[in-house]
């Protein structure tokens, strides 16, 4: 089940979302902005050069432009229309000047020489649905689906990209985590930080937030998140992580 935004997402315009800094148009992708993205882009440790993987609306690039005021960020998307509205969301924004679209598949991107090893964090909320039933239109399946971008891809990718000491920082629904740490490690990359975060008190975790590293971790942080401490009201923890962006 899509995890957006919890109890709140009635408030969320179909074409765009309002954030404090920049808007997110979102017409014309087909991931919309959600509470996965929102998460991923507080909580996701920065560098001097970001990426982000699988951009779509471009909220993640944007988030992480804000947070991190002196980094340069690129956003690559395979998808063209998310692309061009990506870009639009790119240029309305404050952060213009230090935060560009590429448009191509991040494999592809791995295989350029002068992205090779330039980037010290890199941020993805990555497709995970593997041999699962499709929704209808192609542009959502690549969204989704690990058809284009297997996790054993999206490392290898990374490992070219990113530089020996640099950050890696996934959003996974927590049924795929255990998946993700043995690809990583096929990969050479070990979690230096783990968050699991709950919707509410009684549940069990449905996400984590993951943190990767190519160099071992002896203090690996274990940390817990929770969305709301009721239905329809905002934990701490939750407000602390996202003051800066939500109205």
């Amino acid at each position: 089940m899509p995890f957006f935004l919890v109890n709140f997402a009635n408030i969320m315009p179909n074409t765009f979302f309002r954030f404090r800094k920049f808007i997110v148009f979102q017409d014309q992708c087909a991931m919309k902005v959600g509470t996965d993205s929102v998460l991923l882009g507080a909580w996701a440790r920065g560098g001097h050069r970001i990426l982000d993987i699988g951009t779509g609306t471009g909220v993640i690039a944007l988030m992480m432009a804000q947070r991190f005021e002196r980094s340069v960020v690129e956003a690559v998307e395979l998808d063209a229309a998310a692309c061009v509205q990506a870009e639009e969301n790119v240029a309305r924004s404050p952060f213009a000047e230090r935060v560009k679209v590429v448009c191509m598949p991040v494999q592809q991107m791995a295989t350029i020489g002068e992205y090779e090893h330039c980037f010290d964090a890199v941020v993805c909320n990555p497709p995970f649905f593997e041999n699962a039933l499709k929704a209808p239109g192609k542009e959502r399946n690549m969204a989704r689906h690990t058809d284009f971008l297997p996790f054993s891809d999206l490392f290898e990718a990374v490992r070219k990209l990113m530089t020996p000491g640099g950050m890696f920082s996934v959003i996974i629904p927590f049924d795929f985590k255990d998946r993700l740490i043995e690809e990583a490690a096929i990969s050479g990359f070990m979690p230096s930080r783990i968050c699991s975060v709950k919707t509410t008190p009684r549940k069990t975790p449905k996400r984590f937030l993951m943190e990767f590293r190519r160099v071992r971790s002896t203090d690996m942080v274990m940390e817990e998140g929770l969305l709301e401490t009721e239905p329809g009201k905002r934990s701490e923890w939750y407000t602390a992580l996202t003051r800066d962006f939500y109205l």
